[in-house]
């Protein structure tokens, strides 16, 4: 049999002059040999993603867990925001993590350990030395399979510098602290925080990023994409209405990231010319920063160029303050409220606060074509945080939810309670079954949680 109909790869670039451009997926990326089956504008089968979203210091509980189980519950105060999402949000209580707790005689380090055993279920060695060890976080688990097509096996990105060092709990190194994703019990992966950078990994010029060379390529006035101009035209006259329509959303939506980029350089370097470290053009605010990284994701993802991500919406210890929020308090000082009423409300606020970026995210992931649904639907999200009460330091009943239809592997519009203390790494084994990475064990892991074995 002689194929005739074809069929632009599933990873198509465009290139010009110094400047690579990956294209999202179209409907003519579909095997030529799904079409002969019967179906020529069928979709692609949707790929594996995994997400994971990190936020620190623990949150107000009752103002997180719905007061209900099952099917159709109120969401509470701070999930609030994610109404819109219901249908494809599961809320998780009851899990816990050991490994997070101090051994005897250990001391401090429920923060350190609750960031580094997130993802390992790995209690870590307490050491402010280089001879750190965790364990494989699944993550990276993840992206040793389902990263294999990718151009980045997976993307690790976070709104806080990475640049502690020393120990930031006595006795516990920084390391610990400064990453979720480690690719083997040895080495923690770095974060980056700068969107400048991110942008530039994903679609290229980044054989020099310092600040001397953004500013000057912002001076040139010139978009990494002017030289793909003449290219995407004549590109795009070869596609169907609805395939230029999906380019022509995505050039879009790449054009006002690279605006926005350049904006937050120009104003960094007006604002901190003192400064010899560059700043990477970090956005005034919490929230602008996080949507400017969040939108990249939806790129990254959207362009198929990574299928796992890994994203710290603020480091354990963080002591950023949210004053647009009226908020000047540091965030780790009012994880320690002492139950005072007007503390606990700030903490709440702050909490609601991530909360509502994670919510943009989501927004973003559904309007967002893919295959024959949206990016969303074929999403398997896990956000929550390594401490449940910070005021207690406590590593049981976390808070932890699921998002995402993972392309029909995941039953969203409820929320599921466990055994009190059930292994948060159970989940985490659940999970990597439903992207296709079958794992026996992780860290103190006692099997998959049943309770998500019914999708």
């Amino acid at each position: 049999m002689i194929i005739t109909k074809m069929a632009l790869p599933r990873r198509t670039f465009l290139r010009g002059v110094g400047a690579t451009l990956a294209l999202p997926l179209l409907d003519d990326m579909v095997p030529a040999l799904a079409a002969l089956s019967g179906a020529p504008n069928a979709a692609a089968k949707p790929v594996s993603r995994l997400y994971v979203g990190y936020v620190p210091n623990g949150v107000i509980m009752d103002k997180w867990t719905p007061s209900t189980e099952g099917l159709g519950v109120e969401l509470p105060q701070t999930l609030a925001p994610l109404k819109p999402f219901q249908q494809q949000l599961t809320v998780v209580s009851g899990l816990a993590s050991e490994p997070m707790f101090p051994l005897p005689g250990e001391g401090t380090g429920d923060h350190v350990r609750a960031a580094s055993a997130f993802l390992t279920g790995v209690h870590p060695k307490k050491t402010e030395g280089p001879d750190i060890r965790g364990g494989t976080s699944i993550d990276q688990i993840a992206a040793a399979k389902i990263g294999q097509d990718t151009q980045l096996t997976s993307l690790e990105l976070s709104l806080d510098p990475n640049e502690l060092i020393g120990a930031c709990e006595a006795g516990w190194s920084c390391a610990y602290a400064n990453t979720l994703s480690w690719r083997n019990p040895t080495t923690p992966l770095p974060m980056e925080n700068q969107p400048r950078a991110v942008f530039e990994r994903l679609f290229g010029d980044a054989d020099d990023t310092s600040q001397h060379a953004r500013l000057e390529r912002i001076r040139e006035d010139r978009s990494i994409l002017d030289s793909l101009v003449h290219e995407v035209d004549s590109f795009r006259g070869t596609l169907a209405a609805g395939d230029r329509n999906k380019v022509d959303q995505y050039l879009d939506a790449i054009r006002d990231i690279e605006r926005r980029i350049q904006l937050a350089e120009v104003r960094s370097d007006v604002e901190l010319p003192e400064l010899a470290r560059p700043t990477g053009g970090i956005p005034d605010t919490f929230a602008e920063h996080a949507k400017l990284m969040f939108d990249l994701q939806v790129l990254a993802l959207q362009t198929d160029m990574t299928r796992v991500i890994t994203f710290m919406m603020s480091r354990e210890v963080s002591p950023r303050t949210y004053p647009e929020l009226g908020i000047p308090d540091p965030h780790h000082g009012l994880s320690h409220h002492q139950n005072n009423p007007v503390q606990m409300e700030k903490l709440s606020k702050v909490n609601l606060h991530h909360i509502e970026q994670f919510a943009y995210f989501l927004d973003r992931l559904q309007s967002t074509p893919d295959g024959d649904g949206t990016l969303l639907d074929h999403m398997l999200m896990l956000y929550g945080c390594g401490i449940s009460d910070g005021n207690q330091h406590l590593h049981v009943n976390l808070p932890i939810l699921l998002a995402g239809g993972a392309a029909g592997r995941l039953r969203g519009g409820r929320h599921v309670r466990v055994v009190d203390e059930t292994p948060l790494t159970n989940l985490q084994l659940s999970l990597l079954d439903k992207v296709g990475v079958p794992t026996e064990q992780l860290g103190d892991s006692t099997g998959q949680l049943a309770h998500l074995s019914d999708v």
